[in-house]
């Protein structure tokens, strides 16, 4: 069965091309895809599959494949929203949607998905289980789309679930994993600072909400600094001061919006309690009040270490044949609401080498250069089906 699949999936390639490019034509953003939707439904229709629509809290598809044989279940997930950047690449085929990106490569993710999906299906009577394939909606805006997902039970029955990202610091046929804590939590917070507003020549008539506001500023830094372990890992960031007023004016109220990432569950709570002790204190160092608004957006994502073990194995059947290596990489301090899954199922989520050829410089997910080498769709398809042969031993 691994070669039936195998050459299957090759003679599909330029297909997996083409839904990448039509999909990158047309992005819609998080909560948003209602045509990206449609697209993935349409792709299922007529084929012996079940078909779940509106999944959670937005347009997620969740397609369930029924093997002939009775057996365990596990998922496959690919995410399909975009982002709102004003595409700069000069590729024949980008955005039709101003102010809309496929900056992070999910339209890549759905293509190799769909084609894999569609294989599956048709070799589903050699299948000793059921394969959940589930296309997500709005992970890049929280609270995304996993979270609602699981939440809706579809996946209550999921004993392995498995995820890939494109990677542009890979070279096509380069393989990422890490084992455990992989990826990083993310917190957002805003604090709205109430002072007493005065004239600059009368500072002791007013309060100034600018000053406690600032204090906050260079206080929060020694959460990382003085409160954490130094083999922890922690970032806080002030990425919005709203405290535009005239020249002499003291300030009433100010706003302050801000980013926290931390690498275990551990470090979050510490992180969340001293934030909260700052902002108690300066309350009452500077007689102000604070509205403080302190949402956990995505956990730290965790790849089980044994399945991690069991994926990792699958993939180096590949070496040689469509894969150059498989790598163990650093810990990342960017996040992923695949996250949410993990937290309820064992799995692992891993990342696919796309570096674009002929560049010594390939642009970050995000960027509004982004792009791929889209050999990579192949080589994404191909591992994650090697991870599901393996788990079925259909070798």
């Amino acid at each position: 069965m691994r070669n039936q699949l195998m050459q299957m999936l090759e003679e599909r390639k330029d297909e997996m091309i083409q839904i990448r490019r039509h999909l990158h034509e047309h992005p819609e953003l998080s909560f948003h895809e209602v045509e990206t939707a449609k697209f993935i439904q349409n792709f299922y229709k007529g084929k012996d599959v079940e078909v779940a629509t509106e999944v959670g809290n937005g347009h997620a598809v969740v397609v369930t494949i029924k093997g002939g044989k009775p057996g365990k279940t596990i998922a496959l997930r690919a995410d399909f929203d975009a982002l709102p950047v004003e595409e700069e690449t000069n590729l024949p085929f980008k955005s039709k949607n101003p102010g809309v990106m496929h900056a992070c490569g999910h339209d890549g993710h759905t293509a190799y998905l769909l084609i894999l999906a569609d294989c599956l299906i048709e070799l589903k009577e050699n299948i000793p289980g059921t394969i959940k394939i589930v296309h997500q909606h709005a992970e890049e805006t929280p609270p995304g789309g996993a979270k609602s997902v699981v939440e809706s039970g579809i996946l209550d029955d999921v004993d392995q679930i498995y995820g890939i990202h494109v990677f542009p610091f890979g070279e096509s046929g380069e393989v990422y994993y890490h084992s455990g804590y992989s990826m990083a939590g993310r917190t957002y917070f805003k604090l709205r600072i109430q002072g007493t507003g005065g004239h600059g020549s009368s500072p002791h008539m007013a309060n100034d909400a600018i000053v406690a506001g600032a204090h906050f500023v260079t206080a929060i830094q020694t959460v990382i600094s003085r409160r954490l372990n130094p083999f922890d890992t922690g970032v806080v960031t002030i990425g919005s001061f709203d405290g535009k007023g005239s020249f002499n004016v003291i300030k009433d109220s100010v706003e302050l919006e801000g980013d926290v990432r931390y690498m275990n569950n551990e470090t979050r709570e510490k992180i969340d309690t001293e934030i909260h002790r700052i902002v108690s204190g300066i309350e009452a160092m500077f007689g102000v009040t604070v509205e403080l608004t302190y949402t956990n957006d995505y956990p730290p994502l965790y790849n089980d270490p044994k399945v991690t073990d069991q994926v990792v194995a699958s993939l180096q059947k590949g070496i040689g044949e469509y894969l150059t290596a498989v790598s163990e990489y650093d810990m990342l301090s960017g996040s992923e609401d695949f996250a949410y899954y993990l937290e309820k199922i064992p799995g692992v989520f891993f990342y696919i080498g796309a570096k674009p050829k002929n560049t010594e410089h390939a642009y970050f997910n995000h960027h509004p250069k982004f792009d791929i080498d889209e050999d990579a769709l192949l080589v994404a398809a191909k591992s994650v089906a090697e991870v599901v042969l393996s788990y079925y031993s259909l070798d």
